[in-house]
This record gives structure tokens, sequence and C-alpha cells, in this order.
């Protein structure tokens, strides 16, 4: 279950993580070439560019800041990419995988389903820099969260829908930190009081140590990310950022009474997200290993 659960919202991060461009993609796309592809997936547990490994030329999207011991489940896109290959060799991308295990691993912690469109071919080379400018950061405030999804071609709205995303997944000490430590004012007491002797306020000390970014329900795929919010108990300075009295407090509130319409909102962005970047027709190629282009 943990595995999973990790799992779950590395994969949502990664398709944050592409650069927005144009493709034509299809809900049936394998159906004729590897018509278990979805079973395959399912059973094991963007353009993929944050699973290549570094290589002469460029290096990789694993040791950007946002990503730095905290993306999880390269493993399981491997024994994936394995099983696919021997079902239906150079047929299904590493990008396709990804998008499919978000919304398995989302409807297996209890979250909504959504239709995954396929066809997405995969990235040749990877981009540090790309990673670091394009993802956001924990110390981002409200406007510069807006201004990083609307970059990407997603609302205010969306971006408060996936963020609920943050009701599964870890957070490194390193990244909330300075929260911890100088926002006590929006920070509930309860919380720092639990957070601190695992995570102590000299740099250097603990930073890798991970918790929760949902205490309520860390492995539920549920609304208590932003009941949790309302109660000044949101990990990250950015999370917080969504009921700190700014114009998302009233989609934050909503959402935090209502699971249905959370859920509903986020399956659309969901579907959205998963349209940015994608690279289809002739363009990138088909890995036959996820970590390296062919």
């Amino acid at each position: 279950m943990a595995s999973r659960h990790a799992f779950a919202y590395y994969t949502m991060a990664l398709l944050f993580a592409a650069a927005a461009v144009s493709a034509q993609l299809s809900t049936d796309f394998y159906d004729e070439t590897c018509p278990d592809a979805l079973d395959i997936i399912e059973s094991a547990g963007c353009d993929g560019s944050v699973l290549l490994d570094d290589a002469p030329g460029f290096t990789g999207e694993k040791t950007a800041v946002p990503n730095k011991n905290s993306i999880r489940g390269f493993e399981v896109v491997d024994d994936i990419k394995a099983q696919l290959e021997d079902a239906c060799n150079q047929t299904v991308s590493c990008a396709d995988i990804l998008a499919v295990a978000a919304r398995d691993s989302v409807v297996a912690l209890g979250g909504p389903t959504w239709d995954v469109e396929l066809g997405r071919r995969d990235g040749t080379t990877a981009s540090l820099d790309d990673a670091n400018n394009d993802l956001p950061t924990p110390t981002m405030d409200l406007g510069d969260l807006i201004k990083a999804f609307s970059n990407k071609g997603l609302s205010t709205k969306d971006m408060i829908a996936l963020s609920g995303g943050h009701t599964i997944g870890q957070a490194r000490c390193v990244n909330f930190r300075g929260r911890l430590y100088n926002e006590t004012t929006s920070l509930d007491a309860s919380l720092a009081s639990s957070l601190k002797p695992r995570c102590p306020s000299a740099a250097g000390n603990g930073d890798d140590t991970t918790s929760p970014l949902d205490p309520s329900t860390s492995y539920v795929f549920d609304n208590f990310y932003y009941k949790n919010l309302l109660r000044n108990k949101g990990l990250l300075h950015s999370d917080q950022q969504l009921f700190n009295g700014g114009s998302a407090d009233a989609q934050t509130t909503a959402y935090a009474s209502d699971m249905a319409g959370f859920f509903d909102d986020f399956r659309d962005s969901m579907v959205k997200m998963g349209g940015i970047g994608v690279v289809t027709g002739s363009g990138g190629q088909v890995r036959v290993n996820c970590r390296k282009a062919n």
C-alpha cells in the first residue's frame, strides 16, 4: 500500500512537469496493437523525460530541486515496462505508462477514475533546468502558483483541484522547515510539535526525513487535504496558500465539505493536464528501457 501511495503522488507530479504543446490522443490507441496494455499496467501497480537517467549531453530531471530524494517508483515503471515489452514489443510508451499508472493508483487509494487518452511518444532527452524552472516549488505564494499553472494552460480552478493530490504523498523536511519554524501563526501548534523532532531547525540536519502531506488520512485519496488547510494544517507553505485569506479560500472551503465535487473537478483537471506536453505521431520514440533513450 505504501509503495502504491508514493507512486500515485510521484506520477501526478511528473505529469505536471511536461512543457505545453498540442497533440492528438485517444482512449483506444492500443486496442489493436496492445489490447492488454491497460490490464498489464494496472496489475503491475508527459513524455516520460523524468525517467531518463543522466547521459552524455544532458543532466536529467531526477535531481531537480523539487524531485531530489523525493520522487520514487522508478523501479515500478521498470517492471511495468518489462511486462509490456514481453507482451507487445516497443509499442506502449513510458509516457503513457505514467499517465495510466497515475489514474490506477488514485483509484486504488479510493479516489476517482477517468478515461486516460493515449498515444504519447517518449522524449529522447531531459532537462534539469526545465524541471527546476517549471515545477511549482513548496515556497511559492498563491500568485506564483496561479502563474505556474497558467503557464501550462491550467486555470486557478485546475490548480486548486490538482493540489488535492497532496492528500497522498510525503514531503522532505528541507521543503517545510521554513514554514515549520517561521510561520507559527498559520501553522497548527499540535502539528508543529509533532513535526519538530523529525525536522530540526538546523539546515543539514534531517533534511531528507519525510512527513505525510496529509497527516489525517495519509493512505486514502479523499478531501482531508482541504479539511486540514481549514485547520492550518497544510504541511508546505504552498499548501496553506490555498486557505490564507486569498482568492483560493472559497474553492478550498467548498472541497472540504464536498468530496464528490472535488473528485469531479480533480478528474477533469487530470484529463486536461494529461494532454499537456505530449509528443505524438512520428515525434520522439517508444523507449525499450524507460531510463534511457533507444
